[in-house]
């Protein structure tokens, strides 16, 4: 009976070691920070509630970016206040996100969206390519929208559609560009065509359902995806130099006119070292932006949705949060940009600031003295099993 007495001894001393002792602190979660902002003189109209970000998505990039309000570098000055219901500053070279507002909630993304259609297709479309263009690639167009001025039967080169997307944000030239990536699918394929290039680009609140912009069924982005889609976008020089043409020619064909294409709405020659940038506009996405300026070699991207027309406009506030970013040290930053052959953020992450996603985690770690219990316990049984056979061997033993 001494080993049995041994090890209840041995059991009775781990269980009763106080459960207080191994008991871990509950992390604390990063406290939410309300967004600077700025009420328009006139109320936008009410638009549905975009859908919720899911829980392995919201901290892409880094754990402060997963809120729906204010992440900025620990000391910095007082971000701009603004309409825009979602914001980001990032180094576009460094990949670093100097700031951000709600980055990873889903907004509706109006002619922004065609940054997207120029990352998927562009490397693939020759630009020296003819296109014809058809009634069908026109026919769905409000004659309101902004387009470049494409004719059915007009043949253009694709670099002139690239032009005309960019300068004078043309759906028309949206749509054809889609149609001809595209390739057997045509349009449909084109749009699948971005959405694939979103999904490899790390931008998972972002899912296009029109080439253009123009708004259809279930089509978001976040702030933090559009400067994933510009990372890649600038990294190309014919479309650095295509976004940064001030005025363009189309030349004349058989059949039609020439015409000029003039950059609209942009902060090419409003901002110093602005080196292009994109605008757009519906009425349920209101204005949103993206762009791009260099300063003291520093290349920044801004990108912003939801804005409204007054006190400052989409341009305005892209300006003041440039001012904000530029004055940050190098070195500040909230996050990062995810690259293209970065699979780490494909696994769960914790999400740290729930005020706006759901109920926390609740759920603590086994402590120790519990796994040391559990342990004692086995031995203790393995110890009471051996004693009979012990027995049984030696009684066996002792027969003649």
């Amino acid at each position: 009976m001494t080993i049995i007495r041994a090890a209840a001894v041995v059991l009775s001393a781990v269980l009763t070691v106080p459960a207080t002792v191994s008991a871990s602190p509950a992390r604390a979660a990063t406290p939410y920070l309300p967004c600077p902002t700025v009420k328009p003189p006139v109320a936008p109209p009410a638009a549905p509630s975009p859908p919720p970000v899911a829980p392995a998505d919201l901290a892409v990039g880094g754990e402060s970016l997963a809120t729906a309000g204010l992440s900025v570098p620990a000391g910095a000055p007082a971000a701009p206040a603004v309409t825009a219901t979602s914001w980001l500053v990032a180094d576009l070279d460094s990949g670093a996100v100097l700031g951000g507002c709600g980055p990873h909630e889903h907004r509706t993304p109006a002619s922004v969206q065609k940054m997207l259609l120029a990352a998927a297709l562009m490397p693939h479309l020759d630009p020296n390519q003819m296109v014809e263009v058809t009634r069908a690639d026109l026919q769905d167009l409000d004659p309101a929208s902004s387009v470049m001025g494409l004719v059915p039967g007009g043949r253009y080169s694709i670099e002139s559609l690239w032009l005309g997307l960019l300068l004078k944000s043309g759906n028309d030239a949206a749509n054809v560009l889609a149609r001809v990536g595209g390739g057997a699918a045509g349009r449909p394929g084109g749009v699948q065509a971005m959405n694939d290039e979103a999904h490899r680009l790390g931008a998972r609140q972002t899912h296009a359902a029109t080439p253009s912009g123009l708004d259809g069924p279930g089509q978001y982005t976040s702030a933090y995806d559009l400067a994933l889609i510009a990372r890649a976008t600038y990294a190309r020089a014919d479309f650095r130099r295509y976004v940064a043409t001030r005025v363009a020619e189309v030349p004349a064909a058989p059949g039609r006119a020439g015409f000029s294409l003039t950059h609209d709405n942009t902060l090419l020659d409003h901002y110093p070292g602005t080196l292009g940038g994109k605008t757009g506009f519906t009425d349920l996405a209101r204005q949103t932006y993206v762009g791009v300026a260099e300063r003291d070699g520093r290349r920044l991207a801004v990108t912003l949705l939801g804005a409204e027309t007054a006190p400052l406009g989409s341009l305005g506030e892209a300006a003041a949060l440039l001012n904000w970013g530029f004055a940050l040290s190098p070195g500040a930053s909230v996050g990062r940009l995810v690259t293209p052959d970065e699979k780490k953020y494909d696994r769960p992450v914790a999400q740290v600031k729930a005020e706006q996603h759901g109920p926390a985690r609740t759920g603590r770690p086994a402590s120790w003295p519990a796994v040391l219990g559990v342990g004692a316990a086995g031995v203790l049984a393995v110890l009471l099993l051996a004693v009979p056979r012990r027995r049984r061997a030696a009684r066996a033993a002792a027969k003649p």
